[in-house]
């Protein structure tokens, strides 16, 4: 285990001090991967039926069935928390609903895109500077002192290579994760079309009471 740490250590200080940024931006879009996976994974699971959706619309009480954290049932929820039972003032209601949903669904999104392609061009910086560093060793002693050169070789490969192992699994999750989000946005979307549709067919409390 000692061993194991003295040999990352001895790594990272090879790397000079880009691999600090490059630390920094591997933790930072890890944890935010961590998070966006849980967080979708939440919203898929802990999920109430369209039905149900609907019996909550009509008035039936679904707190017996459990608390639920899924995307239909945040999204019925926050609608019935302050919808007034005008029609047309509930479906701008789901529509902001729904709105803010879909912003939260691409929360970090960006963000995790761009940590993971800043990563190569931060070891490419490396590289330029080992290779900055080597020529300047060259300038002064020539090439016959070889642990001289060493320095700056290792410079460029530790950075660039800790670079590519940084992007490469970045870029993979986070295109699954924008597909994970289409799909949600697209269940978001089924939910919000059928809310949508029931609202527009209620009848207005004041015209219910003229008909009266």
């Amino acid at each position: 285990m000692n061993d194991a740490l003295w040999q990352a250590l001895d790594y990272l200080a090879q790397g000079g001090w880009i691999m600090l940024p490059l630390g920094a931006a591997s933790i930072a879009m890890w944890t935010l991967i961590l998070e966006r996976l849980h967080r979708y994974r939440v919203l898929s699971r802990k999920d109430i039926r369209v039905d149900e959706a609907l019996q909550a619309l009509a008035g039936k009480d679904l707190k017996r069935r459990g608390r639920r954290e899924g995307l239909r049932a945040r999204l019925l929820a926050g609608f019935l928390e302050s919808r007034s039972g005008d029609p047309t003032a509930d479906a701008s209601l789901l529509h902001a609903c729904r709105l803010r949903l879909e912003s939260e669904l691409n929360r970090y999104l960006a963000l995790i895109a761009v940590l993971a392609a800043v990563a190569p061009l931060l070891g490419l910086l490396g590289t330029v500077l080992g290779m900055i560093e080597t020529f300047q060793v060259i300038s002064r002693f020539g090439t016959g002192n070889a642990k001289a050169m060493a320095g700056g070789i290792s410079v460029a490969l530790v950075t660039t290579q800790t670079g590519l192992l940084v992007a490469i699994p970045g870029l993979f999750l986070s295109g699954v994760l924008m597909r994970r989000a289409r799909q949600l946005r697209t269940r978001l979307d089924e939910i919000s079309t059928v809310l949508g549709r029931h609202i527009r067919n209620a009848t207005p409390p004041a015209l219910a009471a003229k008909g009266a």
